[in-house]
C-alpha cells in the first residue's frame, strides 16, 4: 500500500496509478488543468447547448441529473441561468432525507425554475439487493447507484430528450480506470464506480428479471439510436467542489449546520442528502484504507485549500469513524442487528493491507 506523495490517496483505491515519482494521476490532472483554456471550453459549452437549445421547441431541452446537493445546485445554475436551456431535472430519491437534504432538493426548482421527476426505488425489493450485495460483495449501496447511472438515460430515450447533464467525470477526475478526458459520458456506465454483475447473481425465489428493469442500462445501439448525447460538465470547468458549494448557497442552499455533526467526516455540505447511505462510502476503510476524509482531503489539498500536513492529521484523526446515526439508520432500513453488520463488515476487510497488533487491526502501512 502506497500514497500519492502529492495528496493522501493510496494506491488502493480501484484504478488508481501512482506513477514512477509516486504521483496519483488524479493529482497529476489537477495540474493539467492549469494549462487548460478555460474561456476556450465554456465557448464549447455554449455551442454544443446552441446545438440543443429549443430544439424540441418548446419541450425540455436537456436532462440534467441530480441529487440535490451542492454540485446539483451548480450544474442547474450553469445550464438553466448561464445557458439559458430548459432542463428537466432527473434524481433518484433516498431511502431516508436528512432535513437539509430536502430543503435542498426542494430548492433546486424554487431557486431555479425547474421540472423535477424523481425515481422512488421499490423499497421491499430495495432492502433485498442490499443485504444480498452488502452480504455477498461488500456494496450494500449497488442498486440505487446503478439506478442514478440507468434513470436519466432511460427517460432522455423515453422522453426523447437528447441532451444529458452530468456533474464531473470522478473516473478521470479523482482517479480511476477511465484515463482519457472527454465530455462525452457515453462510457460512464464503465468506468467501475458500478461494477457490473451478471443478472443471475440477483436471480431467487423472490426476485426476477422483471424487477430488474431499473437496473437494466440501455444497449449502445439503443441509445445511438435515439441520439441521445451524455456530457460531463466537469469538462467544461475547473471542477472545484468547494466552488460549487459557494455558489449553490447564494441560491438557496443549507448545509447541515446543527442538524448532524457527523463523525467520520470533516465538512458538513458534501454528501448530506442521506443518512444511512454513508454506511456505504465508510466500508472501503475495510476494503482499501481509506474513507471519506481521505476523498475530500485530497479534494483540498488538489486546489490548494489545506497542505498535505494538515491532510494528513484530518485523515489519521477522522477518517476510520462510522458514524453511530448513519449506522443505525442503515440498520433500521434494511434490518440487520448491529452486531450481524459488523460480523458482515469484517468479512470484506482486505487482509492484504491490515494486521493485527495486540489483538487490534492497524494498516500494515501508514500514512505519512
Amino acid at each position: 500500500m502506497r500514497y500519492c506523495k502529492k495528496c493522501v490517496m493510496p494506491d488502493t483505491r480501484p484504478g488508481l496509478v501512482l506513477d514512477s515519482e509516486g504521483i496519483c494521476q488524479a493529482c497529476k490532472v489537477a495540474e493539467k488543468k492549469k494549462g487548460i483554456d478555460w474561456d476556450s471550453r465554456y465557448s464549447e459549452l455554449q455551442n454544443l447547448c446552441d446545438k440543443f437549445r429549443g430544439k424540441n421547441g418548446n419541450y425540455y431541452d436537456c436532462i440534467v441529473t441530480v441529487s440535490g446537493g451542492k454540485d446539483s445546485h451548480f450544474q442547474a445554475y450553469v445550464i438553466k441561468e448561464r445557458m439559458e436551456m430548459n432542463p428537466l431535472l432527473v434524481n433518484v430519491s433516498n431511502f431516508s432525507w436528512t432535513k437539509a437534504g430536502l430543503h435542498n432538493f426542494n430548492n433546486l426548482s424554487d431557486a431555479f425554475g425547474c421540472d423535477t421527476i424523481s425515481l422512488h426505488l421499490n423499497r421491499k425489493l430495495a432492502r433485498k439487493m442490499m443485504r444480498k450485495a452488502f452480504e455477498k460483495l461488500g456494496s450494500p449501496m449497488w442498486c440505487w447507484d446503478r439506478a442514478v447511472y440507468v434513470f436519466p438515460i432511460r427517460m432522455a430515450i423515453n422522453m426523447k430528450i437528447p441532451l444529458v447533464v452530468y456533474g464531473e467525470n470522478v473516473s478521470y477526475e479523482y482517479g480511476g480506470f477511465q484515463k482519457e478526458e472527454t465530455y462525452s459520458a457515453k462510457d460512464q456506465i464503465d468506468n467501475d464506480v458500478v461494477k457490473p454483475i451478471d443478472w443471475d447473481f440477483w436471480l431467487d425465489e423472490e426476485i426476477t428479471m422483471k424487477d430488474l428493469n431499473t437496473f437494466i442500462y440501455p444497449g449502445k445501439e439503443e441509445i445511438e439510436k435515439a441520439g441521445i448525447e451524455p456530457i460531463y460538465l466537469s469538462y467544461f470547468f475547473p471542477w472545484d467542489g468547494y466552488r460549487n458549494y459557494e455558489v449553490a448557497r447564494k441560491y438557496g442552499f443549507k448545509s447541515l449546520g446543527d442538524e448532524w455533526k457527523r463523525e467520520g467526516y470533516v465538512e458538513d455540505y458534501d454528501q448530506i442528502d442521506a443518512i444511512g447511505y454513508l454506511v456505504h462510502p465508510w466500508l472501503k476503510y475495510y476494503k482499501y484504507g481509506h474513507a471519506r476524509v481521505t476523498d475530500v482531503c485530497c479534494y483540498w489539498i488538489r486546489t490548494g485549500r489545506i497542505s498535505r500536513d494538515e491532510a494528513i492529521k484530518l485523515v489519521k484523526e477522522h477518517d476510520h469513524k462510522l458514524d453511530p446515526k448513519a449506522l443505525k439508520d442503515f440498520l433500521e432500513f434494511t434490518g440487520y442487528t448491529e452486531e450481524e453488520f459488523w460480523d458482515i463488515a469484517e468479512r470484506f476487510r482486505n487482509k492484504e493491507i491490515w494486521e493485527k497488533v495486540e489483538g487490534k487491526w492497524k494498516l500494515k502501512t501508514l500514512l505519512k
